[in-house]
């Protein structure tokens, strides 16, 4: 009776060890070859030059996330207009005007967040 859940707990065990050997490999290669100490260049302010000032936790305005979000959501077009670009040829008429009717779309979403005045920054 046990022997028919050997593969069950073989799979658990495996998928266990798949889980926690990276970590722990990661965890003792950082040891090992880690400093005691970080470098300076390391604790020093990033990029501009200045000293931080305030809180890294602090609140965003939503029109980051609204602008980001608009832009991931056009900057996808691209995914899918370069392989439409490429098989043009072979799909044809039917390709052709559903490509119309997606961009079609997009733009009346466009016109949308345009009208809206998500794309304006005050």
């Amino acid at each position: 009776m046990l022997e028919s859940y050997f593969p069950v707990l073989l799979f658990l065990v495996v998928g266990v060890l798949v889980g926690v050997a990276p970590l722990v490999l990661g965890w003792g290669v950082g040891k090992v070859l880690g400093t005691v100490r970080p470098d300076p260049e390391k604790l020093s302010p990033y990029e501009c030059g200045f000293e931080p000032s305030g809180d890294s936790r602090m609140q965003f305005d939503v029109r980051y996330y609204l602008v980001a979000i608009l832009f991931i959501l056009f900057d996808l077009e691209v995914a899918f207009l370069v392989p439409w670009a490429v098989v043009l040829k072979e799909i044809g008429l039917f390709g052709f005007i559903s490509m119309m009717i997606f961009l079609a779309i997009l733009v009346v979403g466009f016109v949308y967040e345009w009208m809206k005045g998500a794309l304006e920054w005050e």
